[in-house]
């Protein structure tokens, strides 16, 4: 156990040995959809239902987004990588615009989970700005989800739980 400093490299190489799940996260900036990929989000509360996102800071998210506003916030389907990678620095200058207009607040369409929130507080976090945001609208659909390990796009490959039921009471 490393008891002295942290190495930067290596708490970052240590974190993304967590698989997370891929979001957009949308809003309006300057009267039109702007967004960032981001993994750095949970849900926070059920009673009621709040989420959690952060953002580096700096960053445009960061400048445009404040207490009050709505945000757009979409889990990613396995078929929809090119859109994480659009949103995360590496733009596709040919993609069409994935988004559609809920409560005039941008989601990507198709999504697995869309949800649209209002930013109700903004906390410091380090290097990063924490956004708490009460849920006002949730849409989801079935489909595999798109996640991310150790720095790259992975796949979610389960098994049909009454199958594997199946497996285990033949062995008996």
């Amino acid at each position: 156990m490393n008891s002295g400093a942290i190495e930067s490299r290596q708490f970052r190489r240590a974190m993304g040995k967590f698989a997370t799940g891929v979001t957009i996260v949308s809003y309006v900036n300057e009267a039109r959809p702007a967004a960032m990929t981001a993994n750095a989000f949970m849900s926070l509360s059920m009673d009621p239902p709040m989420v959690l996102v952060a953002a580096r800071n700096p960053s445009r998210f960061a400048g445009a987004v404040g207490a009050g506003q709505r945000i757009g916030i979409s889990f990613l389907r396995e078929e929809q990588e090119m859109l994480s990678r659009h949103f995360g620095g590496q733009p596709d200058l040919q993609l069409a615009s994935p988004f559609r207009l809920d409560l005039a607040v941008p989601v990507i369409a198709n999504a697995l989970v869309q949800i649209v929130a209002k930013v109700h507080n903004v906390f410091p976090g380090g290097d990063h700005l924490i956004y708490t945001a009460e849920v006002e609208r949730l849409e989801e659909a079935d489909g595999r989800p798109l996640l991310f390990f150790s720095g790259k796009y992975k796949q979610l490959h389960a098994l049909d739980p009454l199958e594997c039921w199946k497996d285990h009471a033949s062995l008996l």
